[in-house]
């Protein structure tokens, strides 16, 4: 082959290339969140969270690559490109603005305090579970609360919110702070979960919950970000939005009513 050919199928070969990766969306999911995201039996990843990003994936006349990142480093690994979306029910706060942008709010969302169904516990101030072992998941909001409210607690944080759950049902902690929304598909719908109920008032503090949840994207990807929006707002116009929605809630998460 002549060096002319040789360059030719060069520059056809990277063109192709670049069409595959503009053709597919790779989103980044955490995978142990249900109902919003978790593992199927067969290693496939579902959920609330996938079914919006496959709709969106639809309507942006791209292929979705829906892959699983522990959420320690899920953040890091939309700024490394290992994907182009976080859409993981992550809340939109401003320290994760410092790092990522978001996208408009896909749903709105509250957290709340879990306890044993005879724990007794009715006050949920520092002075009164002081000492008392808090379970929460790490790097997450309800870790940030936890530890900003219950100064003298022992606050035990886990990997991934089944393993909170976990400890709860097994009796390793006196409570946990949750997403309100998961704690009351566990608390109602798991067999492990009838050992509990949501407790005190719910959590909305916009310190803590901030604006919603939104998908975030790397701060210089303006386009997608708008793109994304845009057929957000048309899945809301349509139906199609309120069509996910009621294969997993009994409310309207985006407006929670």
């Amino acid at each position: 082959m002549n060096p002319t050919s040789i360059l030719a199928a060069t520059l056809l070969a990277s063109g192709l290339a670049a069409q595959s990766a503009a053709d597919t969306l790779t989103i980044g999911t955490e995978g142990a969140y249900p109902p919003f995201n978790y593992i199927e039996s067969d290693g496939t990843i579902a959920g609330f969270d996938v079914d919006i990003a496959m709709e969106l994936c639809a309507r942006l006349e791209v292929e979705c690559d829906i892959v699983a990142q522990d959420w320690d480093g899920i953040i890091p690994g939309l700024l490394a490109n290992k994907y182009d979306v976080i859409v993981a029910s992550m809340f939109i706060t401003e320290e994760r603005k410092k790092q990522v942008d978001f996208t408009d709010p896909y749903y709105l969302a509250a957290m709340t305090h879990v306890t044993p169904k005879d724990s007794g516990i009715t006050e949920f101030t520092n002075d009164a579970l002081s000492g008392m072992i808090i379970g929460a998941q790490s790097g997450t909001t309800q870790a940030d609360y936890a530890e900003a409210t219950y100064p003298d607690a022992d606050i035990r944080l886990y990997p991934t919110q089944d393993e909170v759950n976990l400890d709860m049902a097994s009796g390793r902690i006196d409570l946990q702070v949750g997403d309100m929304l998961p704690m009351l598909e566990w608390t109602t719908k798991s067999e492990d979960g009838a050992c509990c109920e949501l407790a005190g008032e719910p959590i909305t503090d916009p310190a803590f919950v901030g604006e919603g949840v939104g998908m975030a994207v790397r701060q210089e990807d303006d386009d997608l970000r708008e793109k994304l929006n845009q057929a957000l707002a048309d899945m809301r116009a349509d139906g199609t939005y309120l069509e996910i929605n009621n294969k997993y809630f009994d409310i309207d998460v985006y407006t929670m009513k």
